[in-house]
């Protein structure tokens, strides 16, 4: 790849994932800041359980803001999880900014050259590229399916009214 390539690719990324990144964090911070106005912060202020966890992520936030684009899943409950604990900009606006520059490197590169990859594959053996991509939509469809309806057998098993009473999913148990 050169340059002339990579600086628009890269820069247009890093404004994607500053904007994206910064808009979660000020979400969480207003919706943190929103509930304990609503809720009241109670007799003595904050609990002793919640005054450490913000402690821990004032601390050890920025290590986890940049390690989470690292990874694949969990940005946005870090960053979320460091506006509802009000990190402070002086220590979330560096570890984002270095976050997304490492995530924007990754994807500018090693992502495009994925996508490239595929794209040449995909002319070359088009029908083959079709049979893998229409394998792999099926098998997302699947697992999502099964999330959202449970072991079929385990379900068909139970009492009628047991039956009403398992929920949907397992995210239903989290709520």
């Amino acid at each position: 790849m050169t340059w002339s390539a990579f600086l628009p690719t890269f820069g247009f990324l890093f404004v994607v994932v500053m904007l994206r990144a910064n808009a979660t964090y000020w979400l969480a911070r207003g919706a943190a800041a929103g509930s304990r106005r609503y809720l009241g912060s109670g007799e003595g202020g904050p609990s002793p359980r919640w005054a450490r966890a913000r402690d821990l992520v004032n601390r050890w936030g920025p290590i986890a803001v940049v390690a989470c684009f690292l990874t694949v899943g969990i940005q946005t409950a870090v960053i979320g999880a460091a506006g509802a604990a009000r990190m402070p900009l002086r220590r979330y606006l560096p570890a984002v900014t270095l976050g997304s520059l490492l995530w924007a490197t990754l994807y500018a590169t090693v992502g495009l050259a994925a996508a490239r990859a595929w794209l040449a594959a995909a002319a070359r053996w088009p029908g083959t590229v079709a049979a893998v991509a229409v394998l792999l939509v099926i098998t997302v469809a699947l697992v999502v399916w099964r999330r959202g309806h449970g072991d079929p057998e385990t379900v068909a098993a139970l009492p009628t009214r047991t039956r009403e009473a398992v929920p949907a999913s397992s995210d239903d148990m989290r709520s």
